[in-house]
């Protein structure tokens, strides 16, 4: 669904915007395509492309194995433990960037004191990494993690606490990401969702988003 009137006259009750970080705001394809090869090759695993890599972008790295390679029985743990080790090998300074717009709308949002958060795949460590790389940590105020939660995308746990956290309603809040695992999160806790076409999810895979933009800047136009 497009912007509309109608929508962007509802976005102005949000109060808590919370986002994606792979495909979302950071451009981190590369770094992850490299280390997922690599750590299917130490293992001896079945190949498998780029594409069908960039797919399990947005699943938790410990449930990627069971989608990717469910003929290799339960191997969650020793890839996820692997592709670790190996991340630090392709995730060089400078390596990851922010998409285009990103930090002016960050900055804008919090502005208009809207809460900002992140609920991602990714290990909690590894996020605080790219908030102070990156120079987020003073415009996010919560970083849930894979680590941080019982259950992964699109299970709304990482939602709801947030919300819980800041006394925000679902309906004052809106769930921002690229894959359809973030936009069934939203859903599932209720809140509005937006997908955005520039990550790793394609246009279809975001057609049950209330919202869908080509920049992330446009967050701004659904906030006025």
């Amino acid at each position: 669904m497009h912007i509309d009137t109608i929508l962007c006259t509802e976005m102005n009750k949000i109060k808590c915007v919370i986002l994606d970080f792979d495909g979302t705001l950071g451009d981190t394809a590369s770094v992850i395509i490299q280390t997922m090869q690599a750590t299917i090759a130490e293992l001896g695993l079945p190949q498998r492309s780029d594409e069908e890599c960039v797919a399990m972008i947005g699943l938790r790295l410990i449930e990627i194995p069971q989608v990717l390679f469910p003929e290799c029985g339960d191997i969650g743990e020793l890839y996820a433990e692997t592709y670790r080790r190996l991340f630090y090998t392709f995730n060089t300074d400078e390596a990851v960037q922010l998409y285009p717009n990103v930090m002016s709308t960050l900055e804008e949002l919090k502005r208009r004191g809207i809460t900002l958060a992140i609920a991602s795949s990714r290990s909690h460590a590894s996020l605080a990494g790219y908030m102070k790389s990156l120079g987020l940590e003073t415009l996010i105020s919560c970083v849930l993690g894979a680590d941080d939660v019982k259950e992964g995308k699109p299970n709304p746990e990482a939602v709801n606490r947030i919300l819980a956290a800041y006394h925000c309603e679902a309906s004052e809040a809106i769930v921002v990401g690229d894959t359809t695992y973030d936009i069934q999160m939203g859903r599932n806790a209720g809140t509005r969702t937006c997908g955005v076409t520039y990550g790793n999810g394609s246009r279809e895979s975001l057609n049950d988003a209330d919202w869908v933009i080509d920049d992330f800047g446009d967050l701004l136009i659904l906030a006025e």
